[in-house]
């Protein structure tokens, strides 16, 4: 059994949990249910996109050399043939000084190399419109004018999507341009969820005296969402050794890809983790460097990797984004793990104690520059400060305060495009300083 490591810098906490972990083996999904899956697979073409050449505009398929010198003081008529409608080509093959009516989409005719777009005949198309037997055309056109040549867009046997690839709406319709239903993706890793706590009450029901409605499962089952990953919402075990090991082995039997605990990680006297995890696994990392969430365990139980959170709901879901996230984006294939991070100007000051520091900010763009202010106080309960940021700000361990105006590292969680776009300041809230 490893020995454990007990009381890691964040950066070397996160990289010893990352090296356990790869990107999961690939299953096939529908193309409906593929949205912000990654490619476990290269996407190579089957057949050109487009699959032949097509017209761009309404207009008439022509020999681009038949409307040398029109002008629409001198035209050129031409013969009309027959059209080609989106699904229907047109069968014959046209000669000289012939042309067919044609709609966007349409496959050119045999003999064809360019379009005139409607508005340069004398036709007045429209729907019910008959065909007429000879049209105007008022300019000349180049070889490929006005066409979308077969291969345009993708070409046969190339790489249309290379594995990796988060995909996209516009990925999705790309692939089933090329006519591709089941697609190769990571699987999604499965995270058991489980709290514990004597004090703790299923949200809905009455509160008795002393208790509080339970929120770690929910907070940590949006981020398990949000990292790509497949939330198993267990249940709440009791500040009793016995108890725990019914839900963890509860969790066991799910076949989850991790089990994640939240509370019972610190040294009290009802927190039981690290006893009962070392039953049946083994405890490798015990407390980080990191405010909120010092109180944090990984290690495996029954073979699971196994992470064990804080129970103070801030500390849970900061601890959850540093660690365990990281590791579900790994698992999932994405190619990267890592959240946007950016110099930003204090509109306060901020202080700690020593630890890398994770202050819950309102993130916004001002005078050409990022700025960042707190989002309320900063104690590991205050939810409503969660609530309001956008993203952290991070002082680095061994940095103490910070000055209003000084550069510190924003971790972003929203776009950062929308963020300069829109230049939302938040209300200003009240401040405080407790972690």
């Amino acid at each position: 059994m490893a020995a454990v490591q007990e009381g890691l810098q964040v950066d070397e906490a996160r990289r010893m949990i990352l090296e356990e972990f790869r990107p999961l083996p690939p299953e096939s999904v529908a193309l409906p249910q593929a949205l912000g899956r990654v490619l476990a697979e290269a996407i190579r073409a089957e057949h050109d996109l487009p699959p032949f050449p097509n017209s761009a505009m309404d207009g008439y398929a022509v020999r681009a050399a038949d409307t040398e010198g029109a002008q629409r003081e001198h035209p050129i008529h031409l013969r009309v043939l027959g059209e080609a409608a989106a699904g229907h080509p047109f069968s014959g093959a046209m000669e000289p000084g012939t042309t067919v009516r044609i709609a966007t989409g349409a496959p050119l005719p045999p003999g064809a190399d360019a379009v005139i777009p409607v508005e340069d005949t004398d036709d007045t198309w429209g729907p019910g419109r008959s065909l007429p037997p000879m049209i105007a055309v008022f300019r000349a056109v180049r070889p490929g004018e006005f066409v979308r040549p077969a291969g345009e867009d993708v070409a046969r046997g190339t790489i249309a999507l290379e594995p990796g690839t988060v995909l996209t709406p516009g990925a999705l319709a790309l692939l089933a341009a090329l006519g591709r239903f089941e697609i190769p993706v990571h699987r999604r890793p499965r995270v058991a969820l489980l709290a514990i706590g004597d004090e703790l009450i299923e949200p809905g029901r009455p509160l008795p005296p002393g208790c509080i409605y339970e929120t770690n499962r929910t907070a940590l089952a949006a981020q398990a969402l949000e990292a790509g990953g497949e939330p198993i919402v267990l249940g709440i075990a009791r500040d009793d050794p016995e108890d725990l090991q019914r839900l963890l082995d509860e969790a066991a039997a799910h076949r989850p890809d991790l089990i994640v605990s939240s509370a019972g990680a610190s040294v009290g006297a009802y927190d039981w983790v690290k006893e009962v995890v070392g039953r049946h696994g083994e405890i490798r990392l015990w407390k980080v460097r990191i405010r909120p969430g010092k109180p944090f365990a990984f290690g495996h139980y029954r073979g699971i990797p196994f992470f064990g959170l804080p129970g103070n709901p801030v500390s849970a879901m900061i601890t959850f984004d540093q660690f365990v996230r990281p590791a579900l984006r790994r698992m999932g294939g994405y190619p990267r793990w890592e959240r946007p991070r950016i110099p930003a100007r204090l509109a306060e000051p901020v202080s700690s104690d020593g630890r890398e520091t994770y202050f819950r900010a309102q993130i916004f763009y001002k005078d050409g520059q990022f700025q960042a202010r707190l989002s309320g106080l900063q104690g590991s309960h205050i939810l409503s400060a969660m609530a309001r940021a956008n993203g952290l700000v991070i002082l680095p361990e061994g940095i103490r305060t910070l000055p209003a105006g000084a550069t510190i590292m924003a971790e972003v969680w929203v776009d950062l495009q929308d963020l300069i776009e829109t230049s939302v300041i938040l209300p200003s809230v009240a401040l405080g300083r407790a972690l």
